[in-house]
């Protein structure tokens, strides 16, 4: 199903837009079948930092399992009409949240932050940026606790005004001062939700208390002109986004 303009303007307005139950459970019984056989038999607690900071299941990122999470439910469309068109996705990146009682003190917090600007694992000078991130839900994620994904709706507005006006290349800060001390809210949701969210959308991730890995797949997307004006796209949140120039924000929701 295409998206509604109503859609089209909670995510100017939010940079936020989740659709439940896009993947089918077929598309997601292949993945997490593939995953959780490579947690249980592979995973070694001493790599984990490093799969935090770039993925879980590397060896798996290209197989047609995991690609038509994104390719063959639908998402890739949904990206194409907030983009107009989309550069290829080639790749997926599992990020798997394990338990804190399994591994205490193994796999740290991730503050807020814009993905791929002053990462502590990259040059401050070096971007990897995106237009839009794509993640789909691979198990229940009822509780906040669980690591979920907290993110900022409307905070692809005001960190794309902070870019313009007080960052620059090579500054180590990922996100102004009042930004950093938001809470977000909490991506919940069952195996097959989508969630489709604005690159500046600054995003957290807690410690997993819970006694089960929070499993999810995410996809980079980008605009086929991103890679010739990512500082440009950092400024303009609507850049890499033309469908949705003349499309107004939604209004705010009241409390």
């Amino acid at each position: 199903m295409p998206l509604t303009p109503e859609e089209k303007a909670a995510f100017k307005r939010d940079g936020v837009l989740i659709r439940r139950g896009l993947a089918a459970p077929g598309q997601v019984q292949h993945a997490v079948s593939l995953i959780d056989g490579w947690y249980r038999k592979e995973l070694v607690a001493d790599d984990i930092p490093a799969y935090s900071r770039r993925t879980f299941v590397p060896e798996l990122g290209e197989s047609p399992e995991l690609l038509a999470l994104y390719t063959e439910s639908g998402a890739a469309k949904l990206a194409a009409s907030l983009l107009g068109d989309t550069g290829p996705v080639t790749t997926a990146q599992i990020q798997i949240r394990v338990p804190e009682d399994a591994f205490p003190g193994v796999q740290p917090a991730k503050a807020m932050h814009v993905d791929g600007v002053s990462c502590p694992h990259l040059d401050p000078q070096e971007l990897r940026t995106f237009s839009l991130l794509v993640g789909v839900v691979l198990s229940d994620i009822d509780d906040p606790k669980a690591g979920a994904l907290h993110y900022l709706p409307g905070g692809h507005l005001a960190m794309a005004r902070w870019f313009a006006d007080e960052w620059s290349l090579g500054m180590t800060e990922q996100v102004p001062p009042e930004i950093d001390h938001e809470l977000g809210t909490p991506l919940l949701g069952t195996p097959g939700d989508v969630l489709l969210m604005h690159h500046l959308v600054p995003h957290s991730v807690a410690h997993n208390l819970m006694p089960f890995p929070r499993v999810m797949a995410y996809f980079r997307v980008s605009h086929p002109d991103h890679a010739h004006h990512r500082l440009e796209a950092l400024r303009n949140p609507w850049l890499d986004y033309p469908p949705l120039t003349e499309v107004p924000c939604a209004p705010t929701p009241q409390e």
